[in-house]
């Protein structure tokens, strides 16, 4: 069995004290990974889901590196659509410590873990390229005897609050079809859409986790925010194609965001 955790979304800034809609990420980042070493999982590694910085900085970049490093666990990252390719895979190559820039991650007999990139730069939805699914399908192929599950940015499924859908990721028709010659395929992991989700697309269980800043209302067609705190995601993948998972959200502190906002 293997045990990791999902980070996503932590919008980070230059300066340590900005705020995202009234909420100061930094702070909530760092509260997230404080209540994180204090568990008793004992997971792996890491896994990042892409909006490590929501304005470009090195120094937001440079922000990640130091807190991910408390963690003392390799940290495997993909971006978002926030996030600047170029300087974002050179600060974190640069910065290397337990930060990994590996995208395919084979572990033990059974399983192996497939990060893909989802962004299409300028705009927020995502799309993945022809690159990325032929990259996809021949690892797929390489490996028929592994449970895979995929991680990626953007979300799948409908969310049900339209603003944020629009966002979603365009071609998930063509990732099916990729998908569907292969029947070990068991979930599909992704951040972007700010809450929880555990529902079922095609057969495959598809799982999204809360951010460390910020929460979107569920089920709400326009624009709005969630009083819900900041989280992560535990999960652990069984030799047997089991996937277990639970959301932990932070209890030693809040983070309220301005609920009059009307976008970002």
């Amino acid at each position: 069995m293997f045990k990791f955790i999902q980070v996503t979304d932590p919008h980070l800034f230059r300066e340590e004290n900005s705020e995202l809609l009234g909420v100061k990420t930094y702070q909530s980042f760092v509260q997230v990974l404080d209540e994180i070493k204090e568990q008793d999982f004992d997971y792996d590694f890491v896994l990042a889901t892409g909006d490590l910085v929501q304005d470009n900085s090195d120094e937001g970049y440079l922000l990640f590196c130091e807190q991910v490093k408390r963690l003392d666990k390799t940290v495997f990252w993909i971006p978002g659509n926030h996030d600047f390719q170029p300087k974002m895979f050179a600060i974190l190559n640069q910065n290397q410590g337990n930060l990994n820039a590996k995208k395919h991650i084979v572990l033990g007999k059974y399983w192996q873990i497939l990060m893909l990139d989802s962004q299409v730069f300028g705009v927020p939805h995502g799309e993945l390229s022809q690159y990325q699914i032929d990259w996809l399908v021949s690892k797929l192929k390489d490996n028929p005897e592994r449970y895979t599950l995929i991680v990626l940015h953007h979300h799948i499924l409908p969310t049900n609050s339209a603003w944020l859908d629009q966002h979603n990721l365009r071609n998930a028709h063509e990732l099916a079809y990729a998908l569907s010659p292969f029947d070990k395929v068991k979930g599909i992991l992704h951040g972007h859409i700010h809450q929880e989700v555990d529902a079922e697309w095609n057969g495959y269980r598809v799982m999204a986790t809360p951010a460390t800043c910020i929460q979107f209302k569920p089920d709400n067609n326009t624009f709005a925010l969630d009083c819900a705190q900041p989280g992560w995601r535990e999960i652990e993948l069984y030799a047997d194609g089991r996937i277990e998972t639970r959301v932990k959200r932070i209890q030693k502190a809040q983070f309220l965001p301005n609920m009059n906002e009307e976008g970002y």
